[in-house]
């Protein structure tokens, strides 16, 4: 064998050895890692919690639902309530209005009947009697009484209209008549066809009269103009 061969013999045997302790190495330090440990799925994560949060989600919307349902049927029944309030109020606010109007006499009729209670007795003294006077006081006496209880109570008062200057928002002059010289330069009502009567400070009814005219100032003569 040649010096040659040796040497590579030798290079040969020793660069084995050198290969065998770097896998071996290699095999040691492999042994040694701890394994790595496997990621979960998060896809498999992902599917199995949709379910839950969708269940979660339908079941709040559930509740929601359902407080808005009662607080609708609450609404609903203080709104009917309410609609049921305003239709007996208008129906008792128009049996009352009803009411009113055909009752609103009633205290001046129960005041009238006394009246009738009178002119009934003037009638029966008058038949039995057979005498004028016995009717004629018996009337004035009711035509008093029914003055009295009409002003006393409700204010009804019959004024006085002869005399007096025409005013027509008291007076309807149904009448007019020519005044003399000297009897005034103003209306006046000379006669009297209908009292007029007034209600507190309002007139309720006008006086239907005639009215006097002041006399036409007197034209001057001819011959007092050429003096």
């Amino acid at each position: 064998m040649s010096s040659k061969h040796r040497e590579q013999g030798k290079d040969g045997q020793g660069a084995v050895p050198e290969a065998a302790s770097t896998e071996q190495a290699a095999a040691t330090t492999a042994s040694q890692v701890p394994p790595a440990e496997p990621k979960p799925d998060q896809s498999a994560g992902k599917a199995g919690a949709a379910p839950e949060d969708a269940a979660l989600r339908a079941a709040r919307l559930e509740a929601e639902l359902a407080a808005v349902r009662e607080e609708l049927s609450a609404v609903n029944d203080k709104y009917l309530r309410k609609l049921a309030d305003d239709v007996n109020f208008r129906k008792r606010m128009a049996r009352e209005k009803e009411d009113g109007q055909r009752y609103a006499l009633s205290g001046l009729l129960g005041d009238l009947v006394p009246v009738l209670d009178d002119f009934d007795r003037a009638i029966g003294s008058s038949e039995a009697s057979r005498e004028y006077a016995v009717l004629h006081d018996g009337i004035v006496l009711i035509r008093r009484q029914l003055g009295q209880v009409l002003e006393g109570k409700y204010g009804l008062k019959r004024f006085e209209s002869v005399g007096q200057p025409f005013d027509p928002q008291r007076h309807e002059a149904v009448a007019v008549v020519q005044g003399q010289p000297g009897e005034g330069d103003e209306a006046v009502v000379a006669e009297e066809f209908a009292a007029g009567y007034g209600l507190h400070d309002r007139v309720l009814r006008t006086a239907k009269v005639r009215v006097r005219m002041p006399a036409p100032a007197a034209e001057p003569k001819a011959g007092g103009e050429g003096a």
